[in-house]
């Protein structure tokens, strides 16, 4: 589930698309996060800080970051891995969950190599936490890519945290891991291997077609054109709305895309469902230590005729703080305690 794809060189931008592909509506809204938040691991809270960095966001039920951009210009994606784990908790360790673990990243660097050399200097561990609604257990990977053009795919493999650094790591899917991905597309013709291009919505088809596609790319001539350049490819990579498979009833459509410059600082998401495209300029966003936090309600807001369009730079309102899942959410649901806290009006 999910495509991730850089364009480094568009006509001197970074640009970056993926697509977000699941298997039911993830009440997925854009918040405006501001610098100096204040949030802590989502584990035991032994680590806590306070955001350096605003930044735009897509959540997941109001309760995950799952893909975003912050004002310096560091963007993260979260995707799905089957091979994912995290191995045993370990208390001498830093941990986070995997709620806040991409918004750690966009809170606290500019550029991957310092969200890369965090990770591995402190050798951090990554938690899984249980859908409170369906009992699912997220396994999931993390892209991360900046106004630079350097890029790294973090995954956690048996417990051991295995990191991608470089800018020619420009795809990323599904499984299998990332390493055994590189070596299927090697097979590839154009990438070393005699294979044709594949045409199926299976993870490696749609690495190895993201892969051919974004080098060939025209230089773009404005930001118009490099954007709607980078919605043509994830598009070729995207998974159509289709009955179950046999023996497959959560098997992937795409449900909603996001394309991001990096350099020009422009996020823009378009829904699969609803007509409309809307995007954020983050020079016209206040991200000012003490503003509020603001959400921009893309359920309804994309649903009704003549709704939101086009630039939603000043459209986000008030809510209240966005409330990431927790461990102590997860328990005091498992104790009889209560709903998790959300974001959501009632």
């Amino acid at each position: 589930m999910c495509t991730r794809v850089v364009w480094p060189d568009a006509d001197g931008a970074v640009i970056v698309g993926r697509n977000m592909d699941y298997h039911r509506d993830l009440g997925t809204n854009l918040w405006k996060l501001p610098r100096g938040s204040r949030r802590d691991d989502g584990v035991d809270g032994a680590l806590t800080w306070q955001s350096r960095y605003g930044s735009i966001v897509a959540t997941a039920f109001d309760m995950i970051t799952v893909d975003g951009v912050n004002e310096a210009g560091l963007a993260g994606h979260v995707l799905w891995l089957a091979e994912s784990s995290y191995g045993e908790l370990d208390p001498s360790r830093p941990a986070l969950s995997q709620a806040v673990w991409l918004q750690y990243f966009l809170d606290n660097f500019a550029t991957v190599a310092e969200a890369v050399g965090w990770i591995t200097s402190n050798r951090v561990q990554v938690v899984q936490l249980t859908d409170p609604v369906t009992g699912e257990v997220p396994t999931i990977h993390l892209a991360l890519d900046d106004a630079s053009g350097d890029s790294a795919i973090i995954e956690y493999i048996d417990g051991d945290v295995e990191v991608h650094h470089g800018a020619e790591f420009r795809v990323m899917t599904n499984s299998p891991k990332y390493d055994e991905q590189l070596a299927l597309l090697s097979q590839i013709d154009g990438f070393g291997g005699e294979n044709p291009l594949p045409g199926t919505t299976l993870a490696p088809d749609r690495f190895a077609r993201a892969a051919h596609y974004v080098r060939r790319l025209p230089q773009p001539k404005t930001q118009l054109e490099a954007i709607a350049s980078m919605f043509s490819v994830i598009r070729n990579a995207a998974q159509p709305f289709r009955l179950p498979d046999e023996g497959r009833p959560d098997a992937s459509q795409t449900i909603w895309q996001v394309v991001a410059d990096l350099t020009r600082l422009r996020y823009v998401f378009e829904s699969t469902t609803r007509p409309n495209i809307v995007w954020v300029d983050l020079a016209d966003v206040d991200f000012a230590e003490g503003s509020p936090p603001l959400v921009l309600d893309l359920g309804s807001g994309l649903a009704i005729e003549g709704g939101l369009a086009g630039n939603v730079s000043t459209k986000f309102e008030e809510r209240g703080e966005l409330h990431f899942l927790s461990l102590t959410d997860l328990r005091r649901l498992a104790a009889g305690h209560g709903a998790v806290a959300s974001s959501r009006p009632s």
